[in-house]
């Protein structure tokens, strides 16, 4: 190996390694906050542990909605997976597979919707929510969420990928589209579908700015939204704040450990998409 080859890797290491840091580090902050008492987190610089109490985690469990939250969080982000794979797969499947007036002008709207900032859409959804009285309501926090074209996008690129010769043997042996897409692609494509539910589902769990705005009940928060009211019950108390955010995160680290190839699959399928 040459000089200027052994330099690039010691580089290239040297630069995963910080980006690594930079990563963790306020994972670990977190941590080590919510391990110490609240007196002994004002003013306390060290990074090292100097004392180890669950106090925090007890109170954030016992004296708060967490576990009220986390349902509410579980339940919206598996409906919004479901529901935006199933429908993003069929919408797919039809400007893929099936030959229809409009298909062409459909999917350049597909594109063209990708393309627009999920925030500008903001204020038309919430003024549509509160005429529709969904104000509050797992609809309103739900219905939103929805709009994913990446999903569709990806669907359709692997879609159009699969032979021609496949459908056509198929629909000689007299299967019908159902067979074609449930019987036959769906199975082709299951890490696509994989990858897709778990991103999606760490999304929506992860989400704060639209259930902040659609939602004022307390009983019907997310997590994320509901530690805002953590923050309120207990004023300026670090340690028991650090425990809720670290029960918070707990689900989506753990997926992403466990997972990790199937979000770096999904990345890189997102990222190379083509129009």
């Amino acid at each position: 190996m040459s000089l200027t080859r052994r330099l690039e890797n010691i580089i290239l290491t040297v630069l995963t390694f910080s980006a690594a840091l930079v990563w963790i580090f306020p994972l670990y902050w977190t941590f080590v906050t919510s391990i110490r008492s609240d007196e002994n987190v004002a003013g306390n610089t060290s990074l090292i542990p100097d004392e180890f109490r669950l106090s925090a985690y007890v109170s954030a469990i016992f004296n708060t909605k967490l576990m009220n939250w986390y349902i509410n969080s579980v339940g919206t982000a598996a409906i919004v997976t479901v529901s935006v794979l199933l429908i993003s797969m069929l919408c797919a499947y039809a400007l893929s597979q099936i030959r229809f007036p409009g298909r062409r002008l459909l999917y350049g709207i597909v594109l063209a919707s990708f393309m627009v900032p999920a925030q500008t859409l903001v204020v038309t959804q919430f003024i549509l929510m509160k005429n529709l009285n969904l104000i509050n309501t797992w609809a309103g926090i739900i219905l939103p969420q929805l709009i994913t074209p990446i999903v569709i996008i990806v669907y359709k690129q692997f879609f159009d990928s699969v032979p021609k010769e496949m459908r056509e043997a198929v629909v000689l042996d007299g299967g019908g589209e159902y067979t074609i897409l449930f019987k036959v692609y769906l199975p082709l494509n299951w890490g696509i579908t994989t990858a897709m539910a778990i991103v999606t589902f760490i999304t929506v769990w992860n989400a704060f700015f639209w259930p902040f705005l659609v939602v004022t009940s307390e009983d019907m928060m997310t997590i994320p939204v509901g530690i805002t009211q953590v923050n309120d019950t207990f004023g300026v108390a670090y340690a028991r704040l650090m425990a809720i955010a670290m029960l918070a995160a707990l689900p989506v680290i753990i997926a992403y450990v466990v997972f990790q190839r199937r979000v770096t699959e999904a990345i890189m399928i997102s990222s190379g998409v083509k129009g």
